[in-house]
C-alpha cells in the first residue's frame, strides 16, 4: 500500500473545496477507503486549524478537521525532524520539514500543489492530479 504525506494547501483544498478540489478529493477518498495510506504533519495541521478556521469559522472547522484526521493520520515532528530540515537549507523551512517527516516514515509520495518548492530529494513529489495518474499507471 502507497504511503503519502499531503502538504497544507492539500488538506486545505479537501477542507474548503479549493482550486484542485476534485483532484484532492479523489485522494482523501483513496486514503479513506484505504486503497493508500494517508499522512498529515503534525506541523501542518495547527497551521490548516487556522486558515480554515476564517473560511469555515471555528466549531466546524475543528469538526472538519477531527473528520480529516480520521482519515489523514498525524505524522509527528520530532527535534531530529527540525534539525534535519534545518540542514536542507531550502527556501521553504516549513517544505522542508514536511520532506523530512515524509522521509521518516518512508512515503512513497508528497502531494502537494507546490512541487516547485521541494528543491530536491529522493521522495517523488507530485500534484494530486499527478499522483493520481502515477498510481493508475501501476
Amino acid at each position: 500500500m502507497k504511503k503519502i504525506l499531503i502538504d497544507t494547501n492539500v488538506a486545505l483544498d479537501i477542507l474548503l473545496k479549493r482550486q484542485d478540489y476534485p483532484n484532492a478529493k479523489v485522494v482523501y477518498l483513496l486514503a479513506e477507503e484505504k486503497q493508500i495510506s494517508g499522512f498529515i504533519s503534525a506541523s501542518a495541521i495547527t497551521d490548516i486549524f487556522f486558515l480554515s478556521k476564517s473560511d469555515l469559522g471555528k466549531k466546524p472547522a475543528k469538526e472538519a478537521l477531527k473528520s480529516l484526521l480520521q482519515v489523514f493520520r498525524p505524522a509527528a515532528v520530532t527535534d531530529s525532524h527540525i534539525y534535519q530540515a534545518l540542514d536542507l537549507d531550502w527556501n521553504d523551512f516549513e517544505d522542508s520539514v514536511q520532506y523530512i517527516v515524509g522521509e521518516s516514515f518512508s512515503a512513497d509520495y508528497i502531494v502537494t500543489r507546490n512541487t516547485k518548492d521541494y528543491s530536491s530529494g529522493f521522495i517523488p513529489v507530485v500534484t494530486p492530479e499527478e499522483f493520481l495518474r502515477a498510481i493508475t499507471a501501476v
